[in-house]
């Protein structure tokens, strides 16, 4: 299918567009009443689990807000599910995984996922969304990185010092990589299933990556983000690493095999294209709560975001973290259609524009 609008894909490799792509990381959720009035009548999983209602809300900020990427609505954590973990979504608290995994006896007990089988609702989720998008805009799959579902699957959920997971690699190192490498087998198959099913790009997301010391992070984290882009069966689909909190390794991540990185918002873009030079392109990185401010401030940090790249090709505007869920629709709208609107100027201002130039649709 030929997208009509393939902006987002031409800036993950790099090649010459008329302005700057934008999506936002969970675009998808609370902050949209139309999101809150799906929500009211399903909890989180059964909307995850069920294409028609996980393809509903992948569709909607494209639909209201106007991005140029749809990511498909799911969770990292299906995944452990599928392994043979026990999953629940507790409200207000996160998530939790039963019986946590915490020895070789553990890892043993899980199963070596089918993707086409054991999350076949999301692959299903995948082809419905590619449908009723009709080649608007690309769709984006994603996972947890390794590291990060091992973090999860290690504590049991969320955790405040992560010691847990911290033990398990300094005193149980040959088990934790052996889990680590069972991890990467499955996402690889996963990621690899969502392309297959009609995803046009994919996002690893290495949210506790930032944990680590930089030995360890390259020792339990990159590691692993590489072999599992290594073993994705791909064509040309770009791969997306955001990996949250990891300044000291954005040279090796450069090199990870990913064709875009993704930036947290304490990184200045231009500063981190000098370092990668024309390896990959950026994606990022306005602080989300920039978003709480008035349209003036989210004006003036827009444009500061798009002149810390710079001009030329390979960025893609997006929040330096998911959006948050308080935040009014209406100044993502505003955020969204600054965007459009300053990245098509032949050059970017450095000075401070009025925001009255910014036309936008409520």
């Amino acid at each position: 299918m030929n997208l009509q609008n393939d902006l987002f894909l031409k800036a993950c490799k790099k090649e010459n567009t008329e302005r700057t792509p934008v999506w936002i990381m969970r675009q998808a959720g609370r902050y949209l009443p139309e999101y809150r009035k799906v929500r009211e009548k399903y909890d989180f999983l059964t909307m995850c689990k069920t294409p028609e209602l996980a393809a509903e809300v992948t569709v909607q900020p494209v639909d209201i807000i106007g991005v140029d990427a749809a990511i498909i609505f799911s969770d990292i954590l299906v995944i452990p599910e599928a392994m043979g973990m026990k999953l629940e979504m507790v409200e207000s608290k996160g998530p939790k995984l039963y019986e946590p995994v915490r020895n070789i006896d553990s890892i043993n007990n899980l199963k070596k996922i089918d993707p086409y089988k054991d999350l076949k609702y999301v692959l299903d989720a995948v082809s419905l969304t590619k449908k009723e998008l009709n080649g608007r805009v690309p769709l984006i799959g994603f996972s947890g990185s390794p590291w990060t579902l091992m973090t999860y699957m290690v504590e049991g959920g969320g955790s405040k010092n992560f010691s847990e997971v911290k033990k398990f690699i300094y005193n149980q190192p040959e088990a934790a990589h052996r889990l680590l490498g069972m991890i990467s087998d499955a996402v690889a198959e996963y990621l690899s299933a969502k392309l297959d099913s009609g995803a046009d790009a994919l996002q690893i997301f290495d949210t506790w990556g930032g944990i680590l010391s930089p030995h360890d992070f390259e020792e339990f984290s990159l590691r692993y983000i590489k072999e599992v882009i290594s073993k994705i069966n791909r064509k040309d689909q770009p791969v997306i690493v955001f990996a949250k909190g990891v300044h000291y390794s954005i040279e090796k991540l450069a090199d990870s095999g990913a064709e875009v990185l993704g930036l947290d918002w304490t990184m200045n873009l231009g500063e981190v294209r000098k370092q990668v030079g024309d390896k990959v392109a950026l994606q990022g990185n306005l602080d989300p709560t920039v978003l709480y401010a008035g349209k003036d401030k989210i004006f003036e940090e827009t444009v500061r975001t798009l002149n810390s790249y710079g001009k030329g090709p390979g960025h893609v505007f997006n929040l330096g973290h998911g959006i948050l869920p308080d935040i009014d629709p209406e100044k993502v709208k505003f955020l969204v259609a600054a965007v459009k609107e300053e990245s098509k100027k032949e050059f970017l201002y450095k000075e401070k524009r009025q925001v009255r130039n910014v036309r936008y649709k409520s």
